[in-house]
């Protein structure tokens, strides 16, 4: 009984604020999901990164560790999509992303935080900054066919990853007025991030029922399985194995369609994948947590 009421305690408030913002929309309020999304990505998630890793208490040498090990388990999540694409005959350009990148922004980070507190935030940052290169390199060129090194400098998140990394080795810390200030506007990242979640859920139309069903089923299968496997050869500690397996098993992330629409893919399918994905979730995280915690 205690198991289950801490597992509420930590879920509830991530699907709370998700059903706000799928409420507002439903009952007929206007939300600019683009200007949102810009404002979060922009300015409240790079400093939310910024200050975690400024301030974190976990050892460099920890937090590089969980790096290393971040991009071998998305290499082998990468492997095993790229598998699963293949022997279910599906359109690459259309599913190979939206299978390997996992919503860690909207869903990883909050879960992370109510889950195992700052601790597990700072672990969070890492590997949500990782999956944010990643994406938008890899991932942007899987959908559009073609990536841009440039553009990925410019992303104000790897600008904030690699400026918070240079803190943290340096020993380094901003003026206390500009350390509020930049937790202050941090802050802002999670509940904007969540609300935004349910607009976009609210939103979409999903497709192809069946086939996102068990599309979902096998990536969370897949990405958990990797991430205990490399977070077993790592050795990493409980709260660092945990948060990498909560991290990489979210379901499918909502930029999955946005980028999909934009570079014209089959947006679709990708949209039926974020639902379905994101309504298994409601029952996979919790079972998740329970078997981390």
């Amino acid at each position: 009984m205690n198991l289950l009421l801490t597992v509420l305690e930590i879920v509830a408030p991530v699907f709370i604020l998700a059903s706000i913002g799928y409420v507002w929309v439903k009952l007929g309020f206007d939300y600019r999901i683009e200007f949102v999304t810009r404002l979060a990505m922009t300015l409240s998630v790079p400093c939310l990164i910024f200050a975690a890793l400024m301030q974190t208490t976990i050892a460099p040498d920890a937090l590089a560790t969980v790096f290393m090990a971040t991009i071998a388990t998305y290499a082998l999540i990468t492997i095993g999509c790229y598998l699963l694409v293949k022997f279910g005959k599906l359109d690459t350009r259309t599913y190979l992303a939206p299978l390997i990148f996992g919503n860690t922004g909207n869903l990883g980070l909050p879960l992370a935080l109510f889950a195992f507190g700052e601790q597990g935030l700072d672990y969070a940052v890492v590997i949500f900054a990782m999956m944010g290169i990643y994406s938008f390199t890899f991932g942007v060129w899987l959908v559009s066919g073609g990536g841009s090194l440039r553009k990925v400098v410019q992303e104000p998140l790897v600008g904030a990853t690699l400026l918070g990394a240079l803190f943290l080795w340096q020993g380094w810390e901003t003026p206390t007025f500009l350390t509020n200030t930049i937790e202050l506007i941090g802050q802002m990242a999670i509940p904007l991030m969540l609300i935004t979640l349910g607009v976009a859920v609210a939103r979409l139309t999903p497709g192809s029922v069946s086939r996102a069903i068990w599309l979902s089923l096998v990536k969370v299968v897949l990405c958990i399985a990797a991430g205990w496997a490399v977070g077993t050869y790592f050795e990493l500690p409980h709260v660092a194995l945990a948060v990498l397996i909560l991290q990489v098993s979210t379901p499918v992330a909502v930029t999955s369609y946005l980028l999909a629409a934009k570079y014209e893919a089959d947006a679709d399918p990708v949209a039926g994948l974020v639902v379905v994905s994101t309504l298994m979730s409601v029952g996979f995280i919790p079972l998740t947590l329970a078997f981390l915690i």
